[in-house]
């Protein structure tokens, strides 16, 4: 374990007034930001959408449910996978209890993955999620917003991801069954990854996390914003907390795990609240 500087309490108000300062320009930085994120010019969107949700069939519009203001997850979750993605389900604990905040807020939000409803239905019963979830199956909507992509673009270099060209992929990647992507393989978190949704490294990667936003005004739907990658950093709650921690994210492999997953340890010398909820 790394050793970390020791000192007096007047050493430590001394570090930590240097960086308040630099705290108070990052906040000042991040509403600018804010700003010329709000300031980026609207798209109209004409292409039809149709989506599947829990009141059948809806279209772009009907997702705003009467709000102004639309915010879409990408939830990776394509039709060949078995379960979520651990990091998407991970950022999505979140979400049930700041939807209704939202919502007061004159904002809808919506996670979108290419899944038929009825295994969306079955993932969030799993776990314990009530947002709203529509599956955007059968449609070019993943693909219009850049977060989902045919084996022929990943094969040939045609992926656009994050506002850049990615490379082609590597030929090993296709065609390897679940168990020969386990860690001990040495093919990294991406393959476990792939392993936990029951997919293969290939098909788990035309997959890809993001947000999107919309509005809605005089009955016509743009589209304001998208983020990907690291800029989805700041929805995950979990990693605004781990940041103020001693150590940080302490990611030296693969820790994370969807939230029933976890071997955890009791509270206050009593049961695992993870195997009492699997075994009530």
């Amino acid at each position: 374990m790394a050793k970390h500087i020791v000192g007096t309490r007047e050493d430590w108000l001394a570090a930590r007034l240097e960086l308040l300062k630099a705290e108070k320009e990052l906040t000042r930085r991040s509403d600018e930001l804010a700003r010329r994120r709000q300031e980026l010019p609207w798209v109209r969107i004409d292409k039809e959408y149709r989506f599947g949700t829990d009141e059948g069939s809806a279209s772009l519009a009907d997702l705003f449910r009467g709000r102004s203001q639309l915010l879409v997850y990408h939830f990776m979750f394509g039709p060949d996978y078995t379960a979520g993605c651990p990091s998407c389900s991970s950022i999505a604990d979140g979400f049930n209890g700041f939807v209704v905040h939202l919502e007061n807020h004159d904002v809808m939000l919506w996670a979108v993955s290419r899944a038929p409803l009825a295994e969306l239905h079955a993932y969030e019963r799993r776990m314990g999620w009530t947002f709203p979830w529509a599956s955007s199956h059968g449609t070019d909507f993943n693909s219009d917003f850049n977060v989902s992509f045919t084996e022929e673009q990943q094969r040939e270099g045609g992926i656009d991801y994050n506002y850049r060209r990615e490379d082609p992929a590597v030929v090993p990647l296709a065609g390897r069954d679940v168990q020969e992507w386990e860690v001990r393989d040495g093919q990294g978190p991406v393959a476990q990854f792939a392993a936990m949704t029951g997919t293969d490294m290939a098909t788990y990667t035309r997959e890809r996390p993001g947000m999107s936003a919309f509005v809605f005004e005089d009955g016509v739907v743009y589209h304001t914003y998208s983020t990907y990658s690291r800029g989805l950093d700041a929805l995950w709650g979990m990693y605004q907390w781990l940041d103020r921690a001693p150590r940080g994210r302490n990611e030296t492999d693969l820790w994370f795990r969807r939230h029933d997953e976890y071997e955890c340890l009791p509270h206050d010398g009593g049961s695992c609240c993870h195997t009492a909820k699997r075994h009530a």
